[in-house]
């Protein structure tokens, strides 16, 4: 239970990619990793601990390794999620709205008639030039309510949610007295005409919680993919110092298509792994063999089989919450686990006793991609796909299995930790 309540407060101060990624760094100064910035000159040492930020949602912390060419250890995971970015306010009917855009592939329906947040960050002026900073507004800030059924009998015969008309949030009414720009500027500790810019959202204030008749479910917001970010940084702090280096990845805009300098098909990565090969010495043909020797863990979360529809899921390899740890295939390639990444990971888990179940989209049903198979265009390295298995992916409120949570940070743990060397093309020996 440790582990969960640790996860569900990872998550509660993590209300926006800007704040999840604050969070991680908190955690990771913690641990002494130091802070780098891109546009300074980076002097790093053999075995240091560091990180840098890119446009403050995205993530990359790192070990180095011991010397040139040993490789690197890697996992990535994503800070964002399906929400609504705000564009401003405007005044409807005696409410004031917040004007919104939707933002990534939600279920539409599962964000009204619950208590929304507003967060993001802000861009103000200063003496100086122009200063970012994180805000949260207090408390519940916006709802997007339903029409009352009496006003629309046919709602349970198949809505069809339209964001502009629909979904739409309601921020106050006639007798609130201080407008949206003004609770922006008060949370940022500034005048609201100092304000020059802002990337803010909504976000589901519910706090996770344990359900069930064993409470073996947990129902949480934003578990994709925050709950694989958390695990894989788990593993990532553990690890003791071995020969490779250590990188960890969080990456915005996944739910976009990751196309941005930010997203995974950026140069975020290959930049960092080129800076801190620089810093060992390294030459071409060193970065071109510690590419060949190491390997990338995708960690984000997969489908289990929902026992009201059933029949969505392949009937061969059914994946079930507390079952274990996702590890997914794909013959398109959407998903980058083959026979040697699986088998690896596969080895990995038995050896630390974490089980382990293989998911397959439905044969005649498209899957969705993730970051494996788009990094793998940026850094060609051997990868493994997996997450945790959970159900009502990409709505408001998310579900998984309690076990799997453990499951999954002893399987990052030992992804981090075990001793692994390629000894031949396909070949590994592996060992906790």
């Amino acid at each position: 239970m440790d582990s969960i309540q640790d996860l569900f407060a990872y998550i509660e101060n993590s209300p926006t990619p800007f704040h999840a990624v604050a969070e991680s760094a908190r955690r990771l100064e913690a641990a002494g990793f130091a802070p780098l910035r891109e546009t300074d000159p980076w002097e790093l040492v053999p075995g240091g601990r560091y990180y840098t930020t890119r446009n403050q949602s995205s993530l990359i912390a790192f070990v180095l390794p011991a010397a040139a060419g040993e490789g690197w250890r890697m996992s990535a995971a994503h800070s964002d999620s399906p929400s609504f970015k705000v564009k401003g306010a405007s005044q409807k009917a005696g409410f004031t709205m917040l004007d919104t855009e939707g933002y990534g592939g939600m279920i539409r329906s599962s964000w009204l008639d619950r208590p929304l947040g507003i967060a993001g960050r802000v861009l103000v002026k200063t003496g100086s030039g122009v200063e970012s900073r994180l805000v949260d507004l207090e408390g519940a800030a916006a709802v997007i309510p339903h029409l009352a059924i009496h006003l629309d009998r046919t709602v349970n015969e198949g809505h069809k949610y339209d964001l502009k008309k629909d979904m739409q949030a309601v921020f106050a009414g006639p007798d609130q007295n201080d407008s949206y720009a003004a609770l922006l500027a008060k949370a940022a500790g500034c005048a609201p005409e100092d304000i020059l810019g802002s990337d803010i959202q909504l976000y589901c204030k519910e706090k996770g919680q344990t359900v069930g008749g064993g409470q073996e479910f947990l129902l949480c917001p934003r578990l994709d993919d925050l709950a694989c970010a958390w695990a894989t940084l788990q593993g990532f702090l553990a690890a003791k110092e071995g020969r490779q280096g250590r990188v960890w990845c969080l990456f915005d805009n996944e739910e976009v298509g990751s196309g941005t300098r930010q997203g995974a098909c950026g140069s975020f990565l290959p930049d960092v792994l080129a800076r801190a090969g620089q810093a060992l010495g390294e030459t071409e043909a060193d970065r071109r063999r510690a590419l060949a020797g190491s390997l990338l863990l995708s960690a984000d979360n997969g489908h289990a089989i929902h026992p009201n529809f059933a029949e969505m899921s392949d009937p061969a390899s059914p994946v079930r919450l507390n079952g274990g740890v996702v590890l997914k295939f794909n013959a398109s390639q959407k998903y980058t686990t083959n026979g040697v990444t699986g088998a690896l990971f596969h080895s990995l888990c038995q050896a630390a006793g974490v089980p382990v179940q293989e998911y397959y989209n439905r044969p005649d049903l498209p899957g969705g991609s993730t970051l494996g198979n788009l990094l793998g265009a940026q850094v060609s390295v051997p990868m493994a796909d997996i997450g945790l298995p959970q159900l009502a992916m990409h709505s408001c409120v998310e579900m998984t299995g309690a076990k799997d949570v453990d499951w999954l940070a002893a399987a990052c743990n030992a992804w981090f930790g075990a001793s692994i060397q390629c000894t031949g093309d396909g070949c590994y020996q592996a060992a906790l």
